[in-house]
């Protein structure tokens, strides 16, 4: 009797992986997997040109995710493009995290199954937490990201402890924005793509290498911005990708840097589209 309760009970976990697996490797579910990437592209390049026009001197409109999707939202059928975003990042994020599930690759050794495991499972809850601001956006809520890190700070510098989860989170957009700039000027965004042999394929390595160094750039000036709050005890110091964009801007010749970052987010942007194509799904 036990051994034909462990039989039925393996069955199950059997059908169960085997429905995951059909689901994973459905045609319109790759599709609108590969859906999220170009979403994810169109986000970058707007808030690379919220950037831009920050250098210009008209940065009305946050030049974070935030305000890229609330110029979604005010566009002519930016609801309906503000859906097909929704879709995309969910797709995308549930479909990283089934692909987390069934790593299972006889060539790598446990502890790089487990590692891929993790990362993987990192990537796709990231981008199930990028769909929070649509529905936040969709929902007519406002919301404004700097704020809200500002918010977040302010309650654990006066939480005990807090400071010490402050300055983790630093470190790890640090860390973040680290792995981004090496990815970008060591080439290992190839490893996620199929590159066409074509003239295309110096293009698409170049708007990687710029993308990648931008956004790793981005991230690591938020991070930054997390940890002068932390060392300066200031909540007020904190704030999201806006403000980490408008300090670069105040640095020496920061607005030149700034438009370099600006116009490598669009080019992020644009691999991103690249990589909805390429992709090794």
């Amino acid at each position: 009797m036990a051994d034909r309760g462990r039989a039925s009970r393996t069955s199950k976990s059997d059908r169960a992986e085997d429905a995951v697996k059909d689901l994973h490797e459905h045609p319109a579910f790759r599709a609108a997997a590969r859906g999220g990437f170009a979403v994810n592209g169109l986000l970058h390049i707007l808030i690379g040109a919220l950037a831009l026009a920050i250098v210009g001197g008209g940065g009305g409109d946050e030049a974070d995710q935030g305000g890229a999707l609330r110029s979604i939202a005010e566009s002519p059928g930016g609801i309906v493009v503000l859906v097909v975003l929704l879709i995309g990042l969910a797709a995308l994020g549930v479909w990283l995290c089934l692909e987390a599930f069934l790593e299972n690759r006889p060539r790598r050794t446990p502890d790089e199954r487990w590692a891929k495991t993790a990362l993987t499972l990192a990537k796709g809850l990231v981008y199930l937490a990028l769909c929070v601001p649509v529905v936040t956006v969709l929902l007519g809520v406002s919301s404004e990201s700097d704020e809200d890190v500002q918010e977040v700070s302010t309650f654990l510098l006066q939480t005990p402890g807090g400071i010490i989860v402050l300055i983790a989170g630093a470190v790890a957009l640090l860390g973040i924005g680290g792995y981004f700039v090496v990815k970008g000027a060591r080439r290992r965004f190839l490893d996620d793509i199929r590159l066409p042999r074509s003239p295309l394929d110096r293009a698409v390595t170049a708007l990687g290498i710029a993308g990648y160094t931008a956004k790793g750039v981005a991230l690591a000036a938020v991070g930054g911005l997390l940890a002068t709050a932390a060392i300066s005890t200031d909540a007020s110091e904190a704030g999201g990708i806006d403000d980490a964009l408008r300090a670069i801007a105040g640095l020496p010749f920061g607005q030149v840097l700034l438009a370099i970052v600006g116009g490598g987010l669009i080019a992020y942007g644009i691999y991103c589209f690249a990589r909805a194509r390429l992709a090794t799904l």
